[in-house]
């Protein structure tokens, strides 16, 4: 199972950040994006506290539940080992964080599921993959832009790397030609005032600007 979602990953390479979406516009979004050619989407604990750590799993489920077979559901902004197991629980395949934390890493590791920690500096992104990481998410990448990840993997071309924040349908491209692996992708995508409209066309539309150019 584990090996399927790492292939996923690597044959899909795009997956959507959804944030801050209220429960009852996560299916049609999620359909919408389907529709625009998108099979990974993340969803986001919330790290303010406002939203409990247990309705995103409930979130989770709902999304794994509804679109099994069709869309991989993972977890982001994965910052606990609780977070990992009601992810587990919920039936999410991988876990995303902003940082690298060997426990996350390890508790991952021992559910079975895919680990993805995010990591900027080349020292960072070692340690994420000594520990254990499947992917490391570089981020935030739009500070470094494309060049950067080449010039990381020209030392580290064996590990996987996603390129995460200020990814756009312009320069997706330039980072997947630049050697990652696949990318992260939020508000590009999840527009939060189309989504609150009903707007779920242009939603579609949005997810096809970035696949297009896969």
């Amino acid at each position: 199972m584990k090996k399927n979602i790492i292939k996923a990953i690597e044959e899909n390479k795009i997956i959507v950040i959804v944030r801050g979406v209220a429960r009852e516009n996560l299916i049609p979004l999620a359909k919408a994006m389907y529709d625009g050619g998108i099979r990974l989407i993340e969803c986001t604990f919330d790290s303010t506290g406002t939203v409990s750590d247990e309705y995103t799993g409930e979130n989770i489920r709902m999304l794994a539940e509804y679109f099994d077979g069709k869309i991989t559901i993972g977890a982001g902004t994965v910052i606990t080992e609780k977070q990992v197991e009601i992810t587990k629980a919920a039936g999410g395949r991988f876990i995303i964080s902003p940082n690298t934390n060997e426990a996350v890493i390890k508790k991952t590791r021992e559910l079975g599921l895919v680990s993805i920690p995010g990591a900027l500096t080349p020292t960072e992104v070692v340690a994420a993959h000594t520990f254990g990481a499947d992917f490391v998410k570089v981020f935030p990448i739009n500070y470094m832009g494309e060049k950067y990840i080449k010039d990381l993997k020209a030392p580290l071309t064996h590990i996987k790397m996603l390129a995460v924040g200020g990814v756009t349908a312009e320069n997706i491209a330039g980072f997947l030609k630049s050697g990652a692996e696949g990318v992260g992708i939020g508000s590009g995508i999840v527009d939060k005032k189309m989504i609150e409209e009903g707007r779920f066309d242009e939603i579609e539309a949005l997810a096809k600007s970035f696949t297009e150019k896969l």
